[in-house]
């Protein structure tokens, strides 16, 4: 485990050279070569395991020495081309740290910066897709926190939301947003969420949800008016 002082020295010397680079040139420095190689011997270590939830919980265990570089770019980066940030944002989705994803999300959005060649579809489709999946799935689980899930979706459709990407991953998002509204108990923007997403994709499955909640809420209003 790194000392403090070893974080802090991280996070600095990242940051400094992150606010050095030329945007849209592959980053240098010292942490992020360190971080590159880091990287590198964890995906290998990731490779041998099979089972994707043996995957998720190594990478649970191997992200938090990863953060100060990531905060320290964060901070003071400009836009430089960095493998290493944006494989972490993929991994930060996949653990559920959604937050942190979207945090680095919205900045290689704003600089346009592309994740590595390994991934096959570009930053805002991965950002987009991958946090709808997963906010989709939490919401299947017990004792989830439904406005949090909320805010992570108004979060995301708000940094890729006039992004150019297929029509499918945008109804996706407006579906998973109108899942986790209804789950907080907002009928009203899980409605316009849902039809959004059927608007944009007539099989996305949502014909259902619709009629109900549209139920639900005339109901609503003829009780208010009784």
């Amino acid at each position: 485990m790194k000392s403090p002082a070893r974080k802090h020295f991280e996070q600095v010397t990242a940051a400094k050279a992150a606010g050095a680079a030329t945007p849209g040139e592959q980053q240098q420095g010292e942490q992020y070569e360190l971080h590159a190689r880091a990287l590198y011997e964890a995906r290998r270590t990731l490779k041998a395991i099979k089972s994707i939830q043996g995957k998720v919980e190594k990478k649970c265990e191997l992200l938090p020495d990863f953060l100060p570089y990531i905060n320290g770019v964060l901070s003071e980066g400009k836009g430089a081309k960095d493998d290493v940030l944006m494989t972490l944002m993929v991994w930060c989705i996949d653990v559920g740290d959604y937050e942190k994803a979207l945090e680095i999300g919205a900045y290689a959005v704003k600089h346009n910066i592309e994740t590595p060649d390994q991934y096959d579809r570009d930053t805002v489709s991965i950002l987009a897709e991958e946090i709808a999946d997963g906010v989709k799935s939490a919401l299947e689980k017990e004792s989830v926190d439904a406005d949090a899930l909320a805010n992570v979706m108004a979060r995301c459709v708000a940094i890729v939301g006039d992004a150019d990407m297929h029509d499918q991953i945008k109804a996706k998002v407006h579906k998973s947003y109108g899942y986790a509204l209804r789950a907080a108990e907002n009928a009203e923007g899980a409605l316009a969420q849902l039809k959004r997403a059927l608007e944009l994709n007539e099989k996305i499955g949502v014909k259902q949800d619709i009629q109900r909640l549209e139920s639900q809420l005339k109901k609503q209003g003829e009780q208010a008016t009784a």
